[in-house]
């Protein structure tokens, strides 16, 4: 049996356990969870040097890390659905829409980071608004077409709702105000997609 190792409220595990679901790979996937706060703990770094989450580890205990790269991995477990179309434009498209979303998530954990890890009076308000605006940007650009799918949500929108998610866990939801396209559209990507509910992370 494969291991997923991740954390309750890591959105990029999140992004894996919705896609271990949509593609019925539950029976095949052990999920453990992980605590990446211990400076070097072995129980990720035997897996990923980089102590990052989540990993995946298969049977030949070969170590898959990077929620993209796993979530292609897995893709190719079980035809369908598809979640990578395998050329052209639709797949340069699932891509893109996943590295923007990436890019959120990034963002808004770094901002996290900073008043987690760092002491009030060494926070550091130009680069605070640098990594705001990105994710501001990002939610106009995509509340003025929010992707639509066809038979199935791909990688791409398994990707922007888990962003979405986060901004809702850590950021308040404050990108829902003026912005009800975008809203609309996670309350559709909830309907159709059920482990999105499933996997919300509970404090």
């Amino acid at each position: 049996m494969m291991k997923l190792l991740s954390h309750p409220f890591s959105p990029y595990g999140r992004k894996v356990k919705i896609a271990i679901a949509v593609k019925g790979l539950k029976d095949r996937i052990e999920v453990v969870a992980v605590d990446t706060n211990i400076p070097d703990n072995p129980e990720i770094t035997r897996s990923n040097p980089l102590a990052k989450i989540p990993a995946l580890v298969v049977e030949d205990s070969t170590a898959i890390s990077d929620s993209h790269v796993i979530c292609e991995y897995l893709d190719s477990l079980a035809p369908t659905p598809v979640l990578f179309p395998k050329s052209g434009v639709e797949r340069i498209k699932t891509l893109t829409l996943g590295s923007l979303c990436d890019g959120i998530l990034d963002a808004a954990l770094l901002l996290v980071y900073e008043k987690r890890y760092r002491p009030e009076e060494k926070w550091h308000a130009p680069w605070q608004a640098r990594q705001q605006s990105k994710i501001d940007r990002c939610i106009e650009h995509l509340e003025k077409a929010p992707p639509a799918w066809g038979p199935s949500p791909d990688y791409g929108h398994l990707t922007l709702a888990c962003a979405l998610g986060y901004l809702d866990f850590r950021h308040e939801g404050k990108w829902r105000a003026g912005h009800p396209k975008l809203v609309a559209w996670l309350d559709g990507f909830a309907r159709a997609v059920p482990a999105f509910e499933e996997t919300r992370p509970k404090q």
